[in-house]
């Protein structure tokens, strides 16, 4: 029953959504999101702690415009995904997306190893599942699912719309090998806390974080070429894709050449998101301390 109390009005603001105009659904999306930074002050607290502790040098009045512009990236962004579906091919691909670095994405291919393609929760990043379909790649990308398994649902339908596989994280590990073995794109997101019994520790923003060496590890086993990309919104609301020269790490498996891997994966993310800070998910923890014991 509590899954159906939120799946319904979850629904019926979808339904508006996407019903309306593309650049009106936008704008609704960006004042819902800058209106939520004065609801949600848990949030604003770990965003403005975050980003003083990565950029300590940063004037008070900047941090403040860009957690505006945060906030109101978050409103974009959820009803960019409730719009997914509606991209049409033909119509969209080369209006609203212009693509940068398409011919490292070729060579990384030519390789005929597959690909792992890195990014972040940066820009419109639930884009990728358009583009690169649209775009003539064979692309799957690694999910967790959410906790409400009917919005779940309605979202995987989504991601899927436009031949993008969505890969359970919990239990993917033999689909993204076999993607990897057809010579297909498998597409994961590396920015996120993860548990440190499952993590490595390396720098992130300055400081240290538990970050999954699984990218790396398979990036190594299979020697199969990875290139980070992101999805930049711009300003007129149509979309930059990024794709960075692909990478090929050495094949040393040992806790030392995993743990140099990860960070060198980890280089590539941060330097995406510093092209334009102000996009990335600062309102996650991804710096997550371990707590003292109480004495």
């Amino acid at each position: 029953m509590r899954y159906w109390l939120e799946y319904i009005p979850f629904l019926c603001f979808a339904t508006v959504v996407r019903n309306l105009p593309r650049n009106m659904a936008l704008a609704i999306g960006s004042a819902l999101g800058a209106f939520g930074r004065f609801l949600q002050p848990a949030r604003v607290k770990i965003a403005e702690d975050n980003l003083r502790q990565a950029f300590p040098e940063m004037p008070e009045a900047e941090r403040r415009s860009v957690m505006k512009k945060v906030f109101s990236g978050l409103g974009l962004g959820f009803v960019e995904m409730l719009r997914l579906d509606l991209y049409d091919r033909e119509r969209d691909l080369n209006r609203l997306f212009t693509i940068e670095g398409e011919e490292h994405l070729k060579a990384a291919f030519a390789m005929q190893r597959g690909v792992l393609l890195i990014g972040c929760h940066l820009g419109s990043w639930e884009a990728g599942n358009f583009v690169m379909p649209a775009m003539g790649y064979k692309f799957s990308v690694v999910a967790k699912p959410m906790k409400n398994p009917l919005v779940d649902a309605w979202f995987r339908r989504l991601r899927e719309t436009h031949g993008c596989v969505v890969i359970d994280s919990r239990k993917g590990a033999r689909k993204i090998v076999k993607t990897l073995q057809e010579n297909g794109c498998v597409g994961l997101l590396m920015d996120q806390h993860t548990k440190r019994s499952e993590a490595v520790e390396v720098p992130f923003f300055g400081r240290p974080a538990w970050t999954t060496p699984i990218i790396a590890q398979i990036a190594m086993k299979y020697q199969v070429p990875v290139v980070s990309a992101s999805v930049y919104r711009n300003t007129d609301l149509t979309y930059r894709l990024v794709v960075s020269e692909p990478i090929l790490l050495g094949n040393d498996l040992s806790e030392e050449g995993i743990l140099a891997s990860t960070l060198r994966l980890t280089e590539c993310i941060e330097d995406s998101i510093r092209e334009d800070i102000s996009q990335w998910f600062w309102v996650h923890r991804r710096w997550k301390q371990k707590r003292p014991h109480a004495t």
